[in-house]
């Protein structure tokens, strides 16, 4: 896994106050604790998203840039992240990527295919270059952020994202599908594991894991007329 993610902060009692605000309107019943799963469920189920967007959760994200720019285009979302132009870029590194291929029913998407350890080792090559050039502009005196310019996509890079407990129910809904690059996917299925943690009635409403069983029905068998007369009449003999 390329990416890791952490628990930096969420505000306290979170889901009773989901439930305690929810319940504005009713304050005589707004501590009431012994209904907040099924009123959470209500919630989800029905889209009434405002209560949860009285709760924040703060993640601290260990990535690379070419997915931290993904991450960026969630604009419901505060974010603070590791600044090149401030700090050495050296201190994070890269990360080797993946190398899969291009899906060719879908340019947004990619497949597991194994690459030659040759190919890997060429890309190693590239990348290591990359950060001798990099530490060689520094130590010529070039600017920080003109140095960056020469490093890779898949230079590490970390940050803070910040948002309701409502934009990160949708982020994880969106981002945990197929459709997302793997090495993003990877974060935002990490992220819902923070929910089930930290949240789990709000959790099990929006991605419920209890599967109701198999009802069995008895069919009878068809009755005659003359025993659906007997049966209409009461009247049960032999013969």
């Amino acid at each position: 896994m390329s990416s890791q993610v952490s628990l930096k902060h969420i505000t306290p009692d979170a889901e009773f106050l989901i439930t305690n605000m929810a319940r504005v309107s009713n304050p005589a019943n707004e501590s009431n604790t012994d209904t907040s799963a099924k009123l959470i469920r209500y919630l989800i189920k029905h889209k009434h998203w405002s209560p949860f967007e009285m709760v924040s959760m703060c993640v601290e994200i260990s990535t690379q840039r070419d997915i931290a720019s993904q991450i960026l285009r969630h604009r419901s979302f505060t974010f603070q992240e590791f600044s090149q132009r401030y700090a050495n870029a050296s201190e994070l590194g890269y990360t080797l990527p993946q190398l899969r291929a291009q899906d060719p029913n879908n340019r947004q998407s990619s497949l597991l295919v194994e690459f030659s350890q040759d190919l890997y080792d060429e890309l190693a090559d590239y990348l290591e270059l990359g950060q001798d050039l990099y530490k060689d502009l520094l130590h010529a005196g070039v600017a920080k952020e003109c140095a960056r310019r020469v490093l890779p996509m898949c230079q590490n890079t970390r940050m803070y994202m910040t948002g309701s407990i409502r934009s990160w129910l949708h982020y994880c809904d969106v981002r945990c599908g197929p459709e997302t690059q793997l090495e993003h996917r990877e974060i935002a299925e990490q992220v819902k594991m923070i929910i089930k943690e930290m949240l789990p009635n709000v959790y099990e409403a929006m991605w419920p894991t209890w599967v109701a069983p198999p009802v069995h029905f008895t069919i009878a068998p068809p009755l005659t007329v003359w025993g659906r007369v007997k049966e209409a009449l009461g009247v049960f003999f032999d013969g």
